[in-house]
């Protein structure tokens, strides 16, 4: 006999993550709002003085923020493009009758797992001392050298790093997708004498748009959000040239002590990323077809 639960069952698992919801994430983002009409040092015993509007009036004067609004959106391209390019690749490889499909899994899943940080430190190594030293050896100081020193190769390690880490787990949605595709479709298709490309173009990729919808999202959203490993891989450098985002509004706040100004700065870049990514859903999900 089937036991039916009451709404206290309901509310004993929901209020607690509602409590933390509100606690950790509302609250904070709408007194955020208010400390952005500030101007505010952060020190609690010195005064806040109400600047209205100036704050972000005077984002568009801010050269080092435009500059990391252009980083990032460089970075954001090339990271989106190279994440569901390989992450696509390593789906369609590991759904075929590939022995060893379930461990290659796991490995390119792996590097997700890692923390950003950690992750950060670790490829600093390997693009600093460890590609230096190979480019000494080897006498291939074009490809082999100290990534983080110049401009151009920082951002590129940037987005080195950032594609390792992610491309497993947007992995792992594209796989989710083309193994919902019915298995008949599929016959009948070959069947009908479709080749391998016929079937990718025109039958899977239309039926795993859902699939493209989500990971395209999740991967827009974290590119403009990155902070963890552009902090411990980079630290903006060299010059500014990796300064994304988050890392710029870190600076204003923690380095400079604008609160009023920094947090004015993180309200318009939340408003920014809700606009991509809602235009980006909107657009693909149009495409997604029914099965």
């Amino acid at each position: 006999m089937k036991k039916n639960y009451g709404p206290a069952w309901y509310a004993l698992f929901t209020v607690p993550l509602l409590f933390v919801f509100v606690s950790v994430v509302l609250i904070p983002f709408f007194i955020g709002i208010g400390y952005s009409f500030f101007s505010w040092d952060g020190l609690p015993l010195n005064p806040k003085i109400f600047s209205g509007l100036g704050n972000f009036t005077r984002i568009a004067g801010d050269q080092k923020f435009l500059a990391s609004a252009w980083h990032t959106v460089v970075f954001t391209f090339l990271t989106i493009v190279t994440i569901n390019t390989l992450g696509l690749f390593f789906a369609l490889m590991v759904t075929t009758g590939l022995k060893v499909r379930n461990a290659a899994r796991t490995m390119l899943f792996a590097p997700y797992m890692i923390g950003g940080l950690i992750l950060g430190y670790i490829w600093k190594f390997i693009l600093g001392d460890a590609f230096r030293s190979i480019g000494e050896q080897t006498g291939l100081t074009a490809v082999f050298f100290n990534w983080l020193l110049t401009p151009s190769s920082a951002l590129l390690a940037l987005t080195v790093v950032t594609t390792w880490q992610m491309a497993g787990y947007i992995m792992i949605i594209y796989i989710t997708g083309i193994e919902s595709i019915p298995g008949d479709v599929l016959e009948a298709a070959k069947m009908d004498g479709a080749g391998f490309w016929q079937i990718l173009l025109r039958i899977k990729f239309p039926l795993i748009m859902q699939s493209f919808t989500i990971c395209l999202f999740l991967s827009l959203s974290n590119c403009f959000k990155i902070f963890d490993v552009n902090f411990s891989l980079t630290g903006g450098g060299p010059y500014g040239s990796t300064e994304l985002f988050a890392m710029n509004i870190y600076h204003e706040i923690f380095s400079l002590n604008n609160y009023g100004y920094g947090q004015a700065k993180a309200i318009l870049f939340f408003l920014v990323v809700a606009v991509i990514t809602l235009a980006q859903v909107t657009a693909t999900k149009k495409r997604e077809v029914e099965l």
